[in-house]
């Protein structure tokens, strides 16, 4: 059940002005974060931003320089005893033992947990297995283990027990396409269950197919946060024109003030001029067919999770590093 302070405000997660310096080099400037309660909070920003420092702050594995963390209504690191009990994580990656089969790695960890009760241990262990989809390769080695598998099984460990809390740091990392989709399904089924699910990752699609609130991070600094539909349509959308003549269409539409103009096989599309010169589509549609442009789609594709953070930071997102 949730505390009573975190009933009271809403929120799991609050930082004020939290801040971490390694000498010169800020990691991460003075964040502001909300995290509300019931959310698949996105932590968005390419690698190198912030992500996972903040999240090793929260999680009291580092100490902030300034400002201050406060996770299930208790302060961060000082109160680390009294709130991580009630919080699964997976960050940077599972740590497991390689000698030790999958089944077993998750009995360790169960073990190293004062909480847990150890007549069920092993049927946890069983149920969290399945959870993730490893129950047929329970006894194999680690260390024989895929990438995607250690990564499941990682997750594996942060599911043995009910948490109010899950932190996952890029929890979609080696996993193709398939497993991605079986996280991103996973994700939602522990929100309906009442779990607010704190995701870390670089993935714009991933965010923006299964949080309901998002942060956007650059260069350690908070840009924005919110609902993500509500981050989506701060953005424009951009015009599209379905048409075999796309030099003709290009032209036109650049006549009309469409900016980014680009042409890509059949389609083309550009960036509506801004609110202070209003664009007719219907003009655009009767220059497009007076141009003799042959037009087989025209309209406005909604604003994408990436059209946002373009528009925020006017830079493309680096999903490399």
């Amino acid at each position: 059940m949730p505390s009573a302070t975190t009933a009271r405000t809403g929120s799991v997660i609050e930082t004020t002005a939290l801040t971490k310096r390694y000498g010169s080099h800020t990691a991460v400037d003075r964040l502001d974060l909300t995290v509300p309660r019931g959310s698949v909070f996105g932590f968005l920003g390419p690698n190198g931003s912030g992500k996972t420092t903040t999240i090793r702050m929260l999680m009291g594995l580092i100490e902030p320089s300034s400002g201050r963390a406060r996770v299930l209504g208790r302060p961060m690191p000082r109160e680390g005893r009294t709130v991580l009990p009630r919080v699964g994580a997976l960050i940077e990656g599972p740590a497991l033992y390689g000698f030790l089969s999958g089944r077993d790695n998750l009995l360790r960890y169960d073990a190293a947990d004062p909480t847990a009760d150890p007549r069920t241990r092993r049927a946890r262990a069983a149920a969290a297995l399945d959870r993730v989809g490893l129950t047929a390769a329970a006894g194999k080695k680690a260390k024989a283990y895929s990438l995607g598998m250690k990564q499941r099984l990682g997750l594996a460990t942060a599911l043995l027990q009910p948490r109010e809390l899950l932190v996952l740091d890029e929890p979609t990392n080696g996993l193709d396409p398939q497993g991605m989709r079986e996280i991103r399904a996973l994700v939602r089924e522990l929100a309906s269950d009442g779990t607010t699910v704190f995701l870390s990752s670089h993935l714009l699609d991933e965010i923006e197919q299964v949080c309901t609130h998002a942060a956007v991070m650059a260069q350690g600094r908070l840009i924005t946060q919110g609902p993500v539909a509500e981050l989506a349509a701060g953005a424009r959308g951009r015009l599209v024109v379905t048409t075999p003549d796309t030099g003709d269409a290009a032209r036109v539409l650049k006549e009309f003030g469409v900016a980014d103009v680009v042409v890509a096989e059949d389609r083309v599309t550009g960036e509506p001029p801004g609110p202070d010169r209003d664009l007719d589509l219907a003009d655009v549609t009767a220059a497009l067919v007076g141009a003799g442009v042959r037009v087989r789609g025209f309209g406005v594709e909604r604003a994408s999770l990436e059209d946002a953070f373009v528009a925020l930071t006017g830079e493309g997102f680096d999903v490399a590093g």
